[in-house]
């Protein structure tokens, strides 16, 4: 395996979820350092120091430093192109991104810790307002992407081999059960993500097979 870096993350953190799947994808040698986010450690002025983001997934290598889940992920299909996770023509890889930001833009913000945290402390939502919320905008992204695989070719969201639209994808279908969401309502999108966990490079990206998992 070649050597690539340091990935700061949380075993539970869907964006961090979607860097091990590339990292596994490409077959990496990659330090995993844990942040707790329910503990408040993506605050700490250690890590802040290495992203003044404060958030995770955080990617480093020999002082180079990269936040961003989605930026994180093309910079290593760059660095190490095989396999590609955005094969095909420029519209391939726009449809590809599509879906990709569909969820890391559209769905993922809203359900974020952060967000889900000032819902309660300003509003006083309670852990049913609070999924509540979120299976209504997993619900609305998902009404699209599942309308996208309706005409997409292959049976992964795009083909018949991962790419970056799959790494964001099992991610989010996990929030997804986390939350409550009936997901016979997306059965093309279902169908994909048990396709996808068969495949090593996911199973080893599990949540619950994380060094950090609770």
């Amino acid at each position: 395996m070649p050597e690539a870096g340091i990935l700061y993350g949380y075993f539970r953190s869907s964006a961090a979820y979607r860097v091990r799947i590339a990292v596994n994808l490409k077959r990496l040698e990659v330090e995993q350092r844990a942040v707790h986010l329910r503990k408040g450690e993506q605050r700490d002025s250690a890590f802040l120091r290495h992203n003044p983001a404060g958030l995770v997934p955080f990617w480093s290598e020999q002082g180079f430093g990269l936040s961003q889940s989605l930026a994180i992920i093309e910079y290593l299909d760059e660095c190490f192109p095989e396999p590609p996770l955005l094969p095909g023509s420029a519209r391939d890889r726009a449809i590809i991104r599509e879906m990709a930001l569909t969820i890391a833009t559209d769905i993922h913000p809203l359900g974020n810790l952060r967000v889900l945290d000032k819902l309660t402390a300003d509003y006083g939502s309670d852990e049913a307002a609070r999924a509540a919320w979120c299976r209504t905008w997993i619900e609305r992204g998902f009404e699209a992407i599942e309308k996208r695989l309706a005409s997409s070719p292959g049976q992964l969201c795009y083909g018949d081999t991962p790419t970056l639209a799959d790494i964001c994808l099992v991610p989010q279908m996990f929030n997804a059960r986390r939350y409550g969401v009936d997901l016979t309502r997306y059965p093309l999108m279902a169908r994909t993500d048990a396709a996808l966990a068969e495949i090593d490079a996911f199973q080893q990206a599990l949540p619950s097979r994380q060094p950090d998992a609770e």
